[in-house]
């Protein structure tokens, strides 16, 4: 399917962008958009020498380009670089319970073509006959050159997917195949690149993070809407996954409920919108099969609306309490209309809380909604092989 990472040319392996200099300039770069020499050099303190170098051999690798001089009022014009899109490319796979999708990813973030699919639940085999066949869809129109400078495919995908049987409406046996299937090893058989592998929601808040409204502060908290609720932390402007990968899961929170004190995966999760369409007469796969809008989800989608605002406000204060965060960014696989309508409720019942002692927090929704798993499992072989952690960034001199 692919070239192995030992074939690749040096503008698309770790190895080749091993010098932590040359990930420094890659990395500012991306943050800025553009910048010139002379400003790399004073943001990193390196002399402007080994900016040039640095700079020249990044060009020539294909993953800088000069753009066009600008002109100041003295001395002489500024030549600003910025990245290459086609500088690199990557592919991640986001595997739900009730649909996955494969993304290709340019060097810059833009996303170059996805394809998608719905199922009513994750069978093993259907999974990988749609990586098999998604991937020959991807790569189909790219040229040897292009194909040669992916650098790899990243996984987004829910830790123990056996797990939750009824909720997913699975067969026994079908969800159960998961325990034992080595994910991430069928998936390096099918391509030969490199592959990572993330939990769902850490790779959406990493997309949010990288791509989104994330890049503006240095600690938020993150709550992704999915078929069951999850989350991530960004600390010192760097996703923290804590020592098993899985901080800020969120799902386990305790929030309030008729029932006295539930998890907030009861409450905030699109299997109990399904549920409640379903009860209604609706296709369970109503809602993945109307990504765009949800204007005939009625009654059902306003209680729902309400009951996870509710939570989430709970759930939000809670995070708050132990973490001083500057904001809570609220995302999911949503259409943009509802998640406003979403966001505006945790508002609302935010404000109603008791929330004496805490700092106040901004309440925000995310901005890239059913593509920020995918792209959060994209960007993980873009991360790997040229950038460095992003709290690096944040000791530039200013």
């Amino acid at each position: 399917m692919g070239a192995t990472a030992g074939k690749l040319s040096r503008g698309t392996t770790q190895s080749g962008v091993r010098l932590y200099n040359e990930r420094l300039a890659l990395s500012l770069i991306r943050k800025h958009e553009s910048l010139p020499k002379a400003e790399i050099a004073r943001l990193t303190g390196l002399s402007a020498q080994t900016v040039s170098v640095i700079v020249r051999q990044l060009e020539s690798d294909g993953l800088l380009n000069r753009e066009t001089p600008q002109r100041g009022k003295v001395g002489q014009p500024l030549v600003p670089f910025t990245l290459n899109p086609d500088g690199a490319y990557s592919i991640g796979l986001k595997v739900g319970r009730r649909s996955g999708e494969l993304m290709l990813m340019d060097l810059t973030g833009a996303v170059k073509m996805s394809v998608h699919k719905t199922y009513r639940y994750p069978a093993t085999g259907e999974v990988l006959a749609f990586v098999t066949g998604g991937l020959e869809e991807l790569t189909a129109d790219l040229s040897k050159r292009q194909r040669d400078r992916i650098s790899g495919l990243g996984i987004a995908a829910p830790f123990e997917l056996w797990n939750w049987e009824e909720e997913v409406g699975a067969p026994h046996a079908v969800l159960e195949a998961w325990r034992d299937f080595d994910l991430q090893k069928e998936i390096s058989a099918l391509c030969g690149w490199p592959v990572h592998f993330c939990n769902d929601a850490s790779a959406a808040c990493a997309a949010e993070l990288f791509f989104g409204k994330g890049r503006s502060f240095r600690d938020f908290a993150y709550f992704y809407i999915g078929f069951f609720v999850g989350g991530g932390v960004v600390l010192n402007g760097s996703l923290y996954q804590g020592h098993t990968g899985n901080a800020g899961a969120m799902a386990p929170l305790p929030v309030p409920s008729a029932k006295g004190t539930e998890q907030l995966i009861r409450h905030a999760s699109l299997y109990v919108l399904e549920r409640a369409l379903a009860a209604g007469g609706k296709d369970p796969l109503w809602l993945s099969r109307n990504r765009a809008s949800w204007a005939g989800a009625g009654v059902a989608l306003d209680r729902w609306i309400g009951e996870t605002a509710a939570s989430l406000a709970h759930a939000a204060l809670a995070c708050a309490s132990v973490i001083d965060f500057e904001a809570v960014i609220i995302d999911g696989a949503l259409p943009a209309d509802i998640r406003a309508r979403l966001v505006e409720e945790v508002r609302r019942h935010f404000a109603a809380l008791d929330s004496r002692g805490i700092a106040p927090l901004e309440i925000l929704e995310g901005s890239i909604g059913h593509d920020a798993r995918a792209m959060g499992a994209a960007s993980l072989p873009l991360f790997a092989n040229f950038m460095i952690d992003r709290d690096i960034l944040f000791k530039e001199t200013t």
